[in-house]
């Protein structure tokens, strides 16, 4: 087995400008995990600020380890563990080796076995166990590039394995973006923030873009407006005129020397970069490009299938390979993540809608119905029952599997397609409850109000006091959540007994919150228990109530329950 070779503090990786320090702690934990050692990294920083290159080095330079690699999507974040799935599905021909609980849950989180929604804890042990299996035939290194943009289950997944790694041959690097989506779930593990390059680095790595000749004066420039980024030295360049590069005329207008203030901001130099490449090709390579940017997967077999549809051939490809934006090996893959975000929302609305309906009718409706309507969603023009129901299935798919912001998202997106203003209200209603489970209570509240403009039937009038109460609850615990929950339960009574029981119990349990189980709460939860709901669940919630009300022996039976 060859051996990982050790970076120094002196030198950097071959081809990375730079990032002596970072190189050094990257090889390191890679050589901790051979030695039987687990570790952890996780790597912030700004956009285009070198983490993707470095995580790209590091498994280009990882040798005697198995690699498994997984990298957040920002328009897959509503799909439930598709993060997940990237990082374990080398792996899954191994599911039978483990614990049964543990097999079906990650079994059923994956959509390979139907089931209920299996516990959090569960699945997270079961990568766990996975992912150390798989350590101990050989060190495993995995890499997750973009993890703010991984969903938020697949997240806290990761998370719970990363606090969890004990003597496991195993390293976990993961790179999250400041200020795009959730990265604060990794908060409190071991961490490294990438800051841009120094000075005399950011000039190298710039002489090395640029082939033509290059005014100092604009290289001063240059590396003062990039701050040292990265990626803005390295498209740059790219923007401006080769005679601005060589004689420092046209556009130039940079600041002095510790004036930040002139240009315009990081990103929108990198938009106008790639904008400008894109604008340069040919109409079905532009159109190629935008396939691949609305396709997060890099399913190569879909994006042909896909181009098909829109009557693209060899051609395209080649001239969307040519410009240096995309590559078609054995996945799609962008020069970087910023580059497929610029192209998707640098197009049309309409060529949006033609490539998503074109990636619709490419994608296989019984394989993958969950895309494929996420897809459908997208192309749709106005509303249409048709795709509002397969979005609503896609969200009671994302429930059994646990994905709760997903769920939502879906549900959501299926009220604002669904023509009918009664099934729209409804759907919206069980978008809000699923976002107060979700615990996202802003949206929760927004998507409420909707709901109550909506025409809703006497049980959707009381569903909709029982998320009221709900949302109340988890905001605000005390007697104002309490007297909510308990007017919900009332109004439910006569409606759906079952669920107004359930509510009955959440009362109790934001009494015991607030400190008042024998009160109202505790004799709510003991009474009318006449209508049938159960003898074994009638037994528990009388149990449970008395036990808080009384005390526990005298919630405890006199004789077992028959």
């Amino acid at each position: 087995m060859s051996r990982v070779t050790t970076v120094s503090a002196s030198s950097a990786w071959p081809g990375l400008v730079g990032r002596r320090t970072e190189s050094r702690a990257l090889g390191d934990l890679v050589t901790a995990a051979r030695a039987g050692h687990s570790a952890v990294l996780v790597l912030r920083g700004a956009a285009g600020v070198g983490k993707t290159a470095l995580l790209e080095h590091l498994v280009r330079r990882t040798t005697g380890c198995q690699v498994a690699r997984a990298a957040g999507v920002e328009t897959e974040r509503d799909l439930p563990f598709a993060g997940l799935h990237q990082l374990c599905g080398p792996f899954l021909d191994r599911l039978d080796t483990l614990p049964s609980p543990q097999r079906d849950a990650l079994g059923t989180v994956f959509g390979r076995r139907p089931g209920a929604a299996p516990d959090r804890f569960l699945v997270g042990l079961a990568v766990l166990t996975l992912l150390s299996a798989v350590a101990d035939e050989q060190p495993l290194l995995c890499v997750v590039d973009d993890a703010q943009w991984l969903g938020r289950a697949s997240a806290e997944v990761l998370e719970f394995v990363a606090r969890r790694l004990a003597a496991e041959p195993l390293a976990l690097v993961i790179s999250v973006r400041d200020g795009d989506g959730d990265g604060a779930v990794f908060d409190g593990l071991p961490g490294r923030r990438l800051h841009g390059l120094r000075l005399a680095d950011a000039a190298v790595l710039l002489d090395r873009t640029v082939t033509g000749t290059l005014d100092p004066r604009v290289r001063d420039r240059i590396v003062a407006e990039s701050r040292g980024n990265p990626l803005t030295l390295l498209e740059l360049p790219r923007a401006l005129p080769a005679a601005e590069l060589a004689f420092g005329g046209g556009g130039g207008g940079g600041g002095r020397d510790g004036d930040e203030g002139d240009g315009p901001p990081e990103r929108h130099h990198l938009e106008q970069s790639v904008r400008g490449q894109v604008q340069l090709l040919p109409a079905p390579a532009r159109r190629l490009l935008l396939v691949a940017a609305a396709e997060p997967v890099g399913d190569v077999a879909l994006l042909r299938r896909a181009a098909d549809h829109l009557g693209l051939g060899a051609d395209a490809v080649a001239a969307a390979e040519a410009a240096g934006l995309v590559e078609v090996r054995e996945l799609v893959r962008f020069r970087h993540p910023l580059v497929r975000c610029v192209v998707y929302r640098a197009a049309a609305h309409a060529d949006r809608r033609t490539v998503h309906r074109a990636l619709a009718d490419a994608t296989d409706a019984d394989r993958d119905p969950d895309r494929r309507a996420w897809h459908l969603a997208h192309a749709a023009i106005g509303p249409d029952d048709a795709v509002a129901d397969d979005l609503e299935h896609a969200a009671d798919r994302a429930l059994a599997s646990g994905g709760l912001a997903a769920a939502a998202a879906l549900l959501d997106w299926s009220a604002t397609l669904t023509p009918e203003p009664a099934r729209r209200a409804r759907r919206t209603l069980a978008a809000a409850q699923a976002q107060v489970a979700a615990g996202s209570f802003d949206d929760a509240a927004t998507l409420l109000a909707a709901a109550r403009v909506g025409p809703l039937d006497d049980a959707g009038r009381a569903r909709l006091d029982l998320v009221q109460a709900q949302l109340g609850s988890a905001e605000h615990s005390g007697a104002g959540a309490l007297r909510l929950l308990l007017a919900a339960a009332r109004r439910l009574e006569p409606i759906d007994p079952v669920l107004a029981r359930d509510t009955r119990l959440d009362a109790f349990a934001a009494a015991l919150v607030a400190g008042r189980p024998g009160g109202q709460a505790g004799g709510r939860a003991r009474e009318r228990w006449r209508r049938p709901c159960g003898r074994h669940r009638r037994r528990r919630c009388r149990a449970s109530a008395t036990c808080c009300s009384r005390g526990w022996p005298c919630s405890v039976p006199t004789s077992p329950p028959r």
